[in-house]
């Protein structure tokens, strides 16, 4: 059975819940959606505010692949490896690869960035200054005190902020349209229970 979250994950900038300073309507990250312009970035920002949500659209919307690691346990051989995949093509009409196609730009999703060591950045840094990785990496700690200069260097960094009250009631009205789009019976919630799981997630998106 597939997850909750999984279930209800916004797919597009236009469903996406915050962080309307970087994604609303001539913000910097939906100009990079628009234009299809991928550049390597990190996300900082408190845990369940939709780093991860924010990286797949990327992914999605500019047709890239997209690789996911967790800075906590991937190794240099897990890097090494989406270097070497090839998940699929898409057409540029005449190229120098005769079937007339390239590979899709791949984008490492480093989550907890700050948990790689320094060894381990600098084996990503040439990749990511060559361009055969875009590297969105994710903290909740200060990358200026955890990326390595050279590396940080080749990123813009974005400040995500924990989501308001009224973002939160978004994504709690969001998820029962879901659920009763997808389920025989009619799934509803009281007020004040509303209020107790906003209250409860303290600006924190529990489900994304």
């Amino acid at each position: 059975m597939q997850p909750l979250a999984d279930l209800v994950r916004p797919t597009s900038l236009d469903t996406y819940i915050g962080q309307s300073h970087l994604v609303g309507p001539g913000a910097p990250l939906r100009a990079v959606v628009e234009s299809g312009a991928l550049h390597s970035m990190i996300f900082w920002g408190p845990p369940g505010c939709g780093k991860t949500t924010l990286a797949k659209i990327i992914a999605s919307s500019t047709h890239a692949e997209f690789h996911y690691l967790s800075a906590v346990s991937a190794k240099k051989e897990d890097i090494r490896q989406i270097i070497e995949s090839d998940l699929g093509v898409r057409p540029l009409g005449l190229t120098d690869d005769p079937r007339g196609r390239t590979p899709k730009q791949k984008i490492l999703f480093l989550d907890e960035i700050h948990r790689f060591n320094k060894a381990q950045q600098d084996y990503l840094l040439p990749y990511v200054e060559n361009g055969v990785l875009t590297l969105i990496g994710a903290t909740t700690e200060n990358p200026s005190f955890e990326v390595i200069g050279p590396l940080q260097s080749r990123c813009q960094v974005y400040v995500l902020q924990p989501l308001s009250s009224a973002d939160l009631a978004q994504v709690v009205d969001q998820v029962i349209k879901k659920s009763n789009g997808s389920n025989h019976r009619t799934i509803s919630l009281k007020s004040d229970a509303q209020e107790f799981i906003i209250t409860y997630s303290n600006g924190a998106n529990c489900l994304i």
